[in-house]
């Protein structure tokens, strides 16, 4: 939620404290916003605010990074998720690139005992690995907020989706 008068939301990849002074509807002004309203937020300055930016209230503000951990469920029969491999991510609005650093570990569904030492996950395995991003993402851990907390993963040469990821935080590697 968004009040037209919150002081110092963080905004974009400035991280700039910003404050707010309206909140437009289509039926006019609102003095406060929240899911899923669509909102034209006014700010006190003239800055360069864009689709993938955030506008968040100063104590819910999201981790920002390009190092992820993340549990990710394998969905492309194809070929495998291994490290090394280089895949587009969809996180919130924002699309980049990303690489696979590593592969901590295949979860085993049935019994969820960690297999350490694997090679890759194939279609419906699920693994912990550690992502580098070519962008910085505002992000969060997927059990605090599923929206910032989540991405896909595409193949970049036939466009299909090829896996489904929950944030753990930062890396830890």
């Amino acid at each position: 939620m968004l009040r037209q008068d919150d002081r110092g939301g963080k905004v974009g990849l400035q991280r700039r404290d910003e404050d707010g002074e309206g909140i437009d509807t289509p039926s006019g002004e609102v003095g406060e916003a929240f899911a899923p309203m669509s909102v034209s937020m006014r700010l006190a300055d003239d800055i360069d605010v864009s689709r993938g930016d955030l506008i968040c209230r100063p104590h819910n503000r999201p981790m920002v990074g390009q190092d992820i951990d993340a549990m990710v469920c394998w969905m492309n029969e194809a070929a495998s998720l291994r490290p090394g491999a280089k895949y587009a991510i969809k996180h919130t609005t924002r699309t980049a690139r990303t690489l696979v650093k590593g592969l901590q570990y295949r979860l085993d569904v049935n019994t969820l005992h960690r297999e350490h030492d694997v090679e890759g996950l194939a279609l419906n395995e699920i693994g912990r690995v550690s992502l580098r991003t070519t962008a910085p993402l505002f992000f969060d851990d997927y059990r605090r907020n599923r929206e910032t907390g989540s991405f896909i993963l595409i193949d970049e040469a036939t466009n299909a989706t090829v896996g489904a990821g929950m944030i753990l935080g930062p890396s830890q590697s």
